[in-house]
């Protein structure tokens, strides 16, 4: 995002996940204020990103969404392979880190893929 304020919000939350883990208080707080200038930027795809994660944390007191891969999903992959979440504290700080750089088209096919998957499960 170009709003000076809100990246340095996306490098706070980043920072509370690497020492706090998922505290689910404070994040989601963090990401409804970081939601509010996603809002102000007129990006939707990421107002409705953080939407669906922060309801996603409060549902599940987690983050269940791993990280999207960069490689096709191969035909012979069980399901079970790609569901499990390694780290959920680093797949939503991949998550967060998207939003500071929208120029980047991987940083924005990422974040669709975050989408979908949170509308899925």
């Amino acid at each position: 995002m170009e709003n000076k304020k809100a990246n340095k919000l996306v490098d706070k939350i980043i920072e509370d996940l690497g020492k706090t883990g998922i505290n689910s208080d404070t994040l989601i707080d963090d990401l409804k204020e970081l939601r509010t200038y996603a809002l102000e930027e007129q990006v939707p795809l990421v107002v409705k990103v953080l939407r669906y994660t922060y309801e996603h944390i409060e549902e599940n007191d987690s983050f269940l969404i791993p990280i999207p891969d960069d490689e096709p999903i191969d035909e012979e992959t069980t399901s079970s392979d790609n569901d499990t979440v390694k780290d959920p504290v680093e797949s939503l700080k991949y998550l967060i880190s998207l939003t500071k750089s929208l120029n980047n088209k991987m940083n924005i096919s990422d974040l669709k893929d975050y989408r979908d998957a949170l509308m899925a499960h």
